[in-house]
């Protein structure tokens, strides 16, 4: 009898792979076959590692035969976005400049992966160094949303969340800067969390915003994302990271418990934001119903900085970003410019050739707000923003344990729809002040847009370092959308489901 790989979950893969129904190398194998028939029209890696899957699920079947204990991820067929480290692979961050790059260490968040047993599958596609929300600004091709190659995936993260989506691995991880895991996650119909900033180790992942950046989990459930989330915080405080903090890896415990008299915020300002198109507006109603069905207490709250937050970040995501990418000089590593004859005009054309058109785009707007006579004016400001914003949340979670928003105001749009810049920032609205203020967050599909027909998701928000509790609501909000029929979790875009993969 044959099953499609897609159908099952990151949590039945690894138990399937403990109990013998199957081995970690026939699941590695229907994963590759699907990558295989689905690649061409998904395009969600820059790299397969084909040899890498079936060493690490040969060593899995190696150590069940001989009665060990296997990680809680066993078998489970996982991609990385290709700003994180893994030995044996290019780390190229979607971008001319490391296009060649090797990576000599592998990063702690993927190592933790590789130490529970999940299957590395390759390396995803992305904006360039995470300069996007769309992964159209990757050198090297874009990746097309599953539900419709004709509409873009969602950014950075975008081949993250498609590999997920298309039934081509059941987990991947991506990193969020402001929105980058959980817009496309909403994008691409699966659940997508950027954890508390510090619960995850940074170590080895490519920076945008040193104060931003948190690595996180894309699963096919809920279930699934607290699965990776035990991996990730597995080892306990990461020394090689500063900003990690100790985290208990017990996210599947209490996941299945009632929310019956826990509190949910929503923003009734939000609902009439202009931004918000209406299917949107329908879906939120429809998740804050689901909600109140499995038990939950809606209660109002503001944010009323939240205006503010776009401003904010793109003076702080800058900076950063520029004082990150300066490293890239043309002289040590990545793009050298060739027939160069001094060093000054080597550094220029390299960093000029080898960077994209967004990427020069934000380390000039990082230089001029670092820049004297202009630091105090735009970049200290925006830190006090920051502190408000935090306040803001502090504020609203003495009155509730989780806030309610859209991962974003609309859902998935057409390649070339959205070409102004601006516009394009604006679709992390609803994304980027939990970046700002640091604690977690969690975008869980809620249906189909009733107009665009396409996955549409809220994102729940809650206080830092409780993101066992956010997990806890977002199984409620994810339990209630199925009892509605408004979607199922481990939903495959229609077109990739049951088409290569098989699992004998």
């Amino acid at each position: 009898m044959m099953a499609s790989f897609e159908e099952l979950s990151a949590v039945q893969i690894a138990a399937g792979v403990a109990s013998g129904e199957f081995t970690a190398t026939q699941v590695a194998q229907a994963s590759l076959d699907a990558i295989a028939d689905r690649e061409q029209e998904v395009q969600a890696f820059l790299q397969v590692s084909e040899d890498l899957a079936l060493q690490a699920a040969a060593r899995t079947d190696e150590l069940r035969a001989k009665g060990a204990k296997l990680g809680p991820l066993a078998g489970v067929p996982i991609a990385f976005k290709d700003n994180m480290h893994l030995v044996g692979t290019r780390t190229t961050c979607a971008s001319r400049m490391l296009e060649d790059y090797e990576s000599v260490f592998t990063a702690t968040c993927v190592q933790r992966m590789l130490d529970a047993g999940a299957t590395p599958m390759g390396k995803a596609n992305m904006d360039e160094f995470a300069f996007g929300s769309s992964t159209e600004t990757s050198a090297f091709h874009r990746t097309n949303n599953p539900w419709d190659t004709e509409r873009v995936p969602g950014g950075s993260s975008g081949g993250s969340a498609a590999a997920v989506a298309a039934g081509e691995v059941a987990l991947s991880l991506g990193s969020d800067t402001g929105g980058s895991i959980r817009q496309p996650a909403g994008f691409c119909g699966v659940v997508g969390m950027k954890p508390t900033y510090g619960a995850v180790s940074r170590y080895g992942v490519v920076a945008f915003g040193s104060s931003l950046d948190q690595v996180g989990p894309f699963g096919r459930s809920v279930a699934d994302v607290a699965l990776a989330m035990n991996a990730l915080v597995a080892g306990g405080r990461d020394p090689l990271d500063s900003t990690s903090q100790e985290v208990a890896p017990n996210f599947l415990d209490g996941l299945e418990d009632s929310v019956e008299g826990m509190r949910v915020g929503i923003m009734p300002a939000l609902m009439e934001h202009e931004a918000l198109t209406p299917e949107m507006r329908e879906g939120l109603v429809s998740a804050r119903d689901a909600l109140e069905a499995e038990g939950a207490q809606i209660v109002e709250v503001e944010l009323p900085n939240m205006d503010s937050v776009i401003a904010a970040y793109y003076v702080i995501g800058p900076s950063e970003a520029f004082s990150n990418l300066a490293r890239f000089d043309g002289v040590r590593y990545g793009y050298q410019e060739p027939g160069c004859a001094t060093l000054a005009e080597q550094t220029a054309l390299s960093r000029a050739h080898g960077f994209g058109s967004e990427a020069k785009r934000r380390q000039m707007l990082g230089a001029y707000l670092l820049a004297s006579g202009v630091y105090d004016k735009y970049y200290y400001p925006a830190q006090q923003v920051r502190t408000l914003i935090t306040q803001d949340y502090r504020n609203a979670f003495e009155r509730c344990d989780a806030i309610m928003l859209p991962s974003s105001p609309t859902s998935a749009w057409r390649f070339g729809e959205v070409s102004d810049p601006t516009q394009m920032y604006a679709s992390d609205l609803f994304t980027i002040s939990s970046n700002i203020a640091g604690n977690g967050g969690v975008s869980v599909p809620i249906g189909l847009g009733s107009q665009s027909g396409l996955p549409i998701a809220a994102q729940l928000q809650g206080p830092a370092f409780e993101d066992r509790k956010l997990l806890r609501v977002a199984r409620a909000l994810e339990r209630g959308i199925e009892a509605a029929g408004l979607f199922s979790p481990g939903t495959v875009a229609p077109d990739y489901a049951h088409r290569g993969g098989e699992l004998a």
